[in-house]
């Protein structure tokens, strides 16, 4: 992609009412709009970000059974009613909405009471189990404060998948598998080391659930950590009966801040019992299925990189997740500079490497290395007048801050073979 055509605008400045240094420095690189609180528009490269981490999860969950579909966002109020779900009592984040002709619809926050029925059709045996639908679609939650930019949205992008077993022994297998999936994704996204398996509150249908916390002083919850074993407990549940369950103790427990990245928990039969969600077993016993339930907050991950991996110039993507593996500066418009930059396009493009070039003529070096540092790729590469008097382009790696000049005949291999 040439910068002269990329939609895009950088600016020094964020919106005066965004607090959140997330949303901050998404925005000022080009990647976000704010439309209002809590509500986003991704352009190109936020768009590529945001389907980098999808693509992430979509292989591991693909690797543990997961199989992909795509549900409705609109959902039918009596199926939600027979769960109690429907009563703004019980959950007081709905979005609601009319049809024409006076039907009354909610905008989907979680897809449980849509997926069970449509399950009917397609389940007759234990045969058939264990099952794991999964999808990544837009969810509508009417949140009381969206001050934290891309990790408490209004209208957010989820993976959530929903798992049936027939029997507690098949549901907690496929449970455990799905615990070490998401570690992968998040080792996979960048934060991994600093991401905690968390035992929460498990409701009514477990003593615990898990929650994936990554570290953050942004973080809106708060954990106890032991470091050494790499677990957690959430405030929510933190007592002592719990330390001694999880056999930790409580004078090596860390109290820090964290945002939920990811949970996983059980739902018993819930959601299959007030739909008749039923199975032979071997025996030809009719069983209620088991479910489970798992989500990764696919923007917030995007808003929590954001948030741990930048500095005061801007951002610092992962190579996994960033838009562009390399952003290209060519500094000057002499002919031998615009031959050999153009050529170093071509090739690293022709090689799979994803590059951002800018080619504007009407911009300086100072701003050119400013926006290069703000929108955060991995790599930025120089061509200059100076750097081809030594037959080379300065190469600058953004986590590390390192240069190094790279000959122009071994630039490709070179940068292609660079991790």
């Amino acid at each position: 992609m040439r910068r002269s055509q990329l939609f895009v605008k950088t600016r020094r400045d964020a919106p005066s009412d965004e607090t959140a240094r997330n949303a901050q420095l998404l925005i000022r690189a080009g990647y976000i709009h704010k439309e209002m609180a809590g509500v986003y528009t991704f352009l190109p490269l936020g768009l590529k970000v945001l389907n980098n981490i999808a693509n992430i999860i979509r292989k591991e969950i693909d690797a543990i059974g997961g199989q992909e579909i795509l549900m409705p966002a609109l959902q039918i109020k009596e199926r939600y009613e027979k769960t109690g779900r429907w009563d703004d009592k019980v959950v007081d984040d709905w979005f609601k909405t009319w049809l024409v002709n006076g039907t009354e619809l909610g905008l989907g926050f979680s897809h449980e009471e849509n997926l069970s029925p449509l399950l009917k059709n397609f389940i007759n045996s234990y045969r058939d189990l264990p099952i794991a639908p999964y999808q990544i679609q837009t969810k509508f939650r009417n949140e009381l404060r969206s001050k934290s930019g891309l990790m408490r949205g209004r209208e957010f992008l989820m993976k959530d998948m929903y798992s049936y077993a027939i029997s507690e022994e098949q549901h907690k297998a496929f449970y455990e598998k799905a615990k070490l999936a998401y570690q992968k994704i998040f080792d996979r996204l960048g934060i991994g080391g600093q991401t905690f398996l968390t035992s929460a509150s498990g409701g009514s249908f477990s003593k615990y659930s898990h929650e994936f916390q990554t570290l953050s002083k942004a973080g809106e919850d708060t954990i106890y950590l032991d470091r050494k074993k790499k677990i957690a407990i959430n405030k929510e549940v933190f007592n002592d009966e719990v330390i001694k369950d999880l056999d930790l103790t409580r004078n090596e427990l860390e109290e820090v801040r964290a945002i939920e990245v990811g949970n996983i928990f059980n739902l018993g039969t819930k959601f299959s019992e007030p739909f008749g969600l039923k199975v032979l077993d071997k025996q030809g016993k009719s069983v209620e299925l088991i479910m489970g339930c798992y989500g990764i907050g696919i923007s917030r991950v995007m808003g929590t990189i954001a948030e741990l991996l930048s500095d005061d110039k801007g951002l610092i993507w992962p190579e996994a997740v960033a838009p562009f593996k390399i952003y290209l500066a060519r500094l000057g418009d002499a002919q031998d500079t615009v031959r050999a930059a153009e050529k170093t396009y071509n090739e690293l493009t022709e090689a799979g490497v994803k590059v951002l070039y800018d080619d504007r003529r009407d911009a300086s070096a100072g701003e050119m290395f400013a926006d290069a540092d703000l929108m955060g790729l991995p790599l930025r590469l120089v061509v200059s007048q100076k750097s081809l008097q030594e037959g080379s382009a300065e190469l600058k790696n953004r986590t590390s801050e390192s240069t190094q000049l790279i000959r122009l005949d071994k630039l490709v291999e070179t940068i292609a073979n660079n991790q």
